[in-house]
């Protein structure tokens, strides 16, 4: 094999890769990508059988084949060479020469032969969406899935297609994240369990171009992720989700909008009080037309006040304040809505068209409210 290419898009190509390799494995073969020369195509391709990611790089084919090579090594040297053409040639005992300017390496290659190479899966079931709202829809949910490996299920997320609409759910267990989008098309209705992995591998993948479209293709057993000039192919979580529907609610005896920039600013300067090992919760407190917001820890106390308009009852209520936090951050509104019911019921936020829904379990401010808050 004997190619030529420009030094920043193959590293380009190899910091995509880079998302399938594992830390530490058993199998020698999966610490390393595959580079394959063929049909006009230079592919650059890892895959640690969770996760398996193809890329295309341009460049010129001098001679084709493929080789295999250790990931980090490669990927080590590429990226302290000078941005100048690339010359990559291996000979028969598979020792891998690599040119750049004046300097030249030489290592150790591998065949093939052993490599898992990406199964082919048939392409009949999929949807078509910008890579600007699959980025934005993981974003905004990602951050409340599990990494709990005894409750598989809670490690991913649900992708739900109805016709046009697709939902997108994530739960840790002390709170929920709901994202719908309406679709271009009309589809197959689909349900399928995407491990939270593969999501954050994609979103750093994706160039989040409004334009720039991704298709997702969904099997029995795997979900593939078609876009520029990458693939992109995941195992699916078995199993079926959890029922969300009968823990969401449309009751609320208090509704209460807010600045939502700095309803997170002050829940952030709460937090100032509390130590990691201490679980405080941070108490809201909801009447008139203010909410204010208190800490007691044993490092000291603080509270804070802001302005908010406010429909139904006086509440006082108590949340881990990084949960509401996350969900915070990830809401893009200047403005946003809370919804309760009581002081012992989860809060819920949501806008008026229900595009996101965000679920937070209470902290009893007396500390105690029967479930953990790591």
């Amino acid at each position: 094999m004997n190619i030529i290419c420009d030094k920043n898009k193959l590293l380009e190509g190899i910091n995509i890769v880079l998302k399938a390799i594992p830390g530490k494995s058993t199998m020698a073969i999966l610490e390393c990508l595959v580079i394959e020369a063929e049909n006009n195509t230079i592919k650059l391709i890892a895959n640690d059988l969770e996760i398996g990611i193809e890329t295309v790089i341009e460049g010129e084919i001098v001679e084709e084949g493929c080789v295999a090579i250790s990931a980090k090594v490669f990927s080590d040297i590429i990226r302290k060479l000078p941005s100048e053409q690339v010359e990559i040639n291996v000979d028969e005992a598979y020792q891998l020469n690599i040119k750049c300017g004046k300097a030249k390496f030489n290592i150790s290659a591998k065949p093939t032969d052993e490599f898992p190479y990406l199964p082919q899966i048939v392409k009949d079931k999929y949807v078509e969406i910008s890579q600007f709202t699959l980025k934005d829809i993981i974003r905004q949910t990602v951050f409340s899935i599990s990494d709990n490996e005894n409750a598989k299920v809670m490690t991913g997320e649900l992708f739900e297609i109805n016709n046009s609409t697709l939902k997108v759910v994530s739960l840790d267990g002390h709170r929920i994240s709901i994202r719908k989008v309406e679709l271009k098309n009309n589809y197959d209705n689909i349900s399928v369990i995407i491990p939270g992995k593969t999501l954050i591998e994609i979103n750093k993948i994706l160039n989040g171009g409004i334009d720039d479209e991704v298709k997702i293709y969904f099997t029995e057993k795997h979900i593939l992720f078609e876009f520029d000039n990458t693939i992109v192919l995941s195992r699916l979580i078995e199993g079926e989700y959890y029922k969300i529907d009968k823990m969401l609610s449309s009751d609320y005896e208090t509704k209460i909008t807010v600045n939502k920039k700095d309803m997170l600013d002050s829940i952030d300067r709460t937090t100032l009080l509390v130590k990691e090992s201490e679980k405080k919760p941070v108490i809201i407190d909801i009447k008139d037309n203010s909410i204010g917001f208190a800490m007691n820890s044993s490092i000291g106390s603080m509270h804070e006040e802001m302005d908010a308009v406010r429909e139904g009852k006086d509440i006082i209520i108590g949340f881990n304040p990084r949960f509401l936090m996350d969900a915070l951050r990830v809401i893009d509104d200047e403005e946003i809505t809370l919804y309760m019911i009581n002081p012992k019921a989860p809060c819920f936020i949501r806008d008026k068209d229900e595009s996101y829904i965000y679920l937070i379990l209470i902290k009893m401010i007396g500390g105690c409210d029967g479930s953990n808050t790591d």
